[in-house]
């Protein structure tokens, strides 16, 4: 598990390598991530967008950006939680992500935390 603390808001990834899905002799290959974000700052915030930086062993990248996560924009008190699942496809066996949520508190200030940086490999990689 990857974590990352930004303001007290902490973030934390765990890493699937969707076996099933991908197919290797097509160059497709797909990955599961799940990530929690905790708030543990004395105020609540609202997650409003995330941006993601997505890179392959080829040195390709590309950048995903949009708002909430998975079609929501969680609203966090001070001490909760919230998590998802999604996932991320690569041309090659190997990359990386790193990125980081656009998150606002009450009185409308804004301000950023960072996804930790997590390396996607195909699971027959690691053997």
């Amino acid at each position: 598990m990857n974590t990352q603390i930004t303001h007290d808001i902490r973030v934390s990834v765990n890493i699937f390598y969707q076996d099933q899905y991908s197919q290797p002799q097509n160059d497709k290959f797909f990955f599961a991530y799940k990530v929690r974000i905790e708030n543990n700052s004395a105020e609540t915030v609202q997650l409003l967008s995330r941006r993601w930086q997505i890179f392959d062993s080829n040195n390709i990248s590309r950048k995903v950006e949009g708002e909430g996560v998975v079609g929501e924009q969680p609203v966090l008190n001070p001490g909760d939680a919230h998590e998802y699942v999604s996932w991320c496809n690569l041309k090659t066996e190997m990359g990386k992500m790193e990125g980081s949520y656009l998150m606002q508190k009450k009185d409308n200030r804004r301000f950023r935390v960072r996804i930790p940086e997590f390396h996607l490999i195909a699971a027959y990689r690691l053997n």
